[in-house]
């Protein structure tokens, strides 16, 4: 076959303010500010770029990585890629990331395994689910995506096994069972969270894990392990597949499916399987609390942005090891603070339903993603614990105001719970935007005490406001329900700092 589109010198990865670009281009460009793309895009893409970063760079312990700059990188990268350059065509004899051997599974339309196009039975909502043609450089982009976060469900056609004897794609009765969710996504879909610098190379520059890292995780058998271009399985069990599997380069790009495109469509079925959360492994970039016996994660949640999860995220700041440890995040922060005035977190994911195995993007699921700007100079413990006391007040703000709303339907003998469910969710959204100035405000001084003061009241004044919004006095008696559960939160615009 042919080789063509080259992934290296043809433009298919998203860049805010730019458009499109090669992978030469991210590494040799030092002005290219963030990745664009919907949030799981950015997550796929940054992984893709981290893996190249991993192999271009050889970085056994933290001072290994203090001594390479940005220019290093960058240089290494490039002279990486150059080697390997025959590995990153998109069509031809050794395609990228795809299994030529899969060829005689079950073909799928390239929209049935995009999250927000509308197939099937599925209603059509707006032109942004509509399925339409792919260009190449949107197959690219595709198949970076599906190798982590493939839903799972019936679109793999799992009668096809390259491994013989292996047993993981196949039911208890023998027959092809359902596809694995992809180990990026999960059950629900798993939040992850990175450290960003001002740059692109700059945040894959931050977010680079040493071999101690990986050491101490306990997570990776294998260690660091080696990218799945450079050696494909030939099998979901094959040799490659279980060291793939137990390496950080194989968590990377996870090959949880096998792949092959055409023209028509993508002949796919599930790849390497992945142990997960409830075994203890997780993506690095994934918060996991495995403090009790029952192991919990993040997940992304509409209804519970993930800047509300910033002091889990964050834990870590107050003790060695917080509730929930985040290993991307407490290996990249301490970085961005010595080296960068400012920096973010940012945090996204896919939220989805499940139903008897198949996965799907229904109701309030949605795309998630939030970026929260620190300052070096006012991270520390009293800072974060004052974060966790305001985040504390908000959320009983919340609380109350539920139950005030529900309370006024109660006393109107009227069905509230979906109204005050409506009203929090208001209410959270009035406070998204001035949870910037809130972070900023945590530090220490009489100005930030003032501003902390003056962000209480803007709080206040909003819940209030979702509350006559949703509780109408227009009548006598809707004014009696009005008056007797209006909330009052002057023990809120009292209450002392800690």
């Amino acid at each position: 076959m042919e080789n063509r589109f080259n992934l290296i010198d043809e433009p298919w990865i998203p860049v805010a303010d730019v458009g499109r670009v090669s992978l030469r281009q991210v590494f040799t460009n030092f002005e290219y500010r963030t990745l664009g793309g919907n949030p799981v895009e950015k997550i796929a893409l940054m992984k893709l770029l981290l893996a190249i970063g991993q192999a271009a760079t050889e970085l056994p312990d933290e001072q290994a990585w203090q001594a390479l700059d940005e220019a290093a990188l960058a240089a290494g990268c490039i002279a990486y890629l150059e080697k390997w350059h025959d590995r990153f065509y998109l069509y031809g004899e050794r395609p990228f990331l795809q299994m030529p051997a899969i060829s005689v599974a079950q073909q799928q339309r390239y929209g049935a395994v995009l999250p927000e196009v509308a197939t099937g039975n599925t209603t059509v909502l707006s032109q942004f689910n509509q399925e339409r043609e792919l260009l190449d450089a949107d197959k690219a982009l595709l198949l970076v995506l599906l190798m982590g976060f493939s839903m799972g469900g019936k679109k793999t056609d799992n009668s096809v096994v390259l491994t013989r004897g292996y047993k993981g794609k196949s039911n208890p009765k023998g027959k092809p069972s359902t596809g694995k969710p992809g180990p990026s996504l999960g059950f629900m879909g798993l939040l992850h969270s990175f450290v960003n610098g001002k740059t692109i190379l700059q945040s894959i520059r931050l977010n680079l894990l040493v071999g101690s890292d990986l050491r101490n995780s306990e997570m990776f058998s294998s260690g660091l392990g080696f990218p799945p271009w450079e050696s494909m399985p030939a099998g979901e069990d094959c040799k490659t597949a279980q060291e793939l599997k137990q390496s950080y380069m194989g968590r990377l790009v996870p090959l949880s499916r096998f792949c092959l495109m055409s023209d028509k469509g993508l002949h796919y079925s599930e790849g390497l399987a992945h142990m997960n959360y409830q075994e203890g492994i997780v993506d690095p970039t994934v918060a996991m609390d495995a403090t009790q016996s029952k192991i919990k994660v993040l997940w992304s949640d509409p209804e519970k942005r993930p800047w509300r999860q910033l002091p889990a995220l964050l834990s870590f700041i107050e003790h060695e090891t917080g509730t929930f440890d985040c290993l991307q995040l407490r290996k990249a922060l301490p970085r961005a603070r010595r080296l960068l005035q400012n920096f973010a977190v940012w945090s996204g994911g896919l939220r989805v339903s499940s139903n008897a195995g198949e996965q799907y993007v229904s109701g309030t699921d949605d795309f998630v993603e939030s970026e929260v700007w620190l300052e070096s100079n006012y991270i520390d413990k009293i800072w974060f614990g004052q974060l966790q006391q305001e985040m504390r007040e908000l959320e009983n703000i919340s609380k109350k105001t539920y139950g005030c709303i529900r309370g006024y339907y109660t006393a109107l003998k009227a069905e509230g719970d979906k109204l005050a469910s409506q009203g929090t969710s208001t209410f959270w959204q009035l406070c998204e935007s001035n949870f910037q100035a809130l972070v900023d405000s945590c530090d220490q001084g009489t100005q930030a005490e003032t501003e902390r003061r003056k962000l209480r009241k803007i709080f206040a004044a909003a819940a209030l406001n979702t509350y006559d919004h949703f509780c109408p006095n227009d009548t006598a008696r809707q004014l009696d329900g009005w008056a007797q559960f209006r909330p009052n939160f002057s023990n809120y615009l009292k209450r002392e700092e800690i």
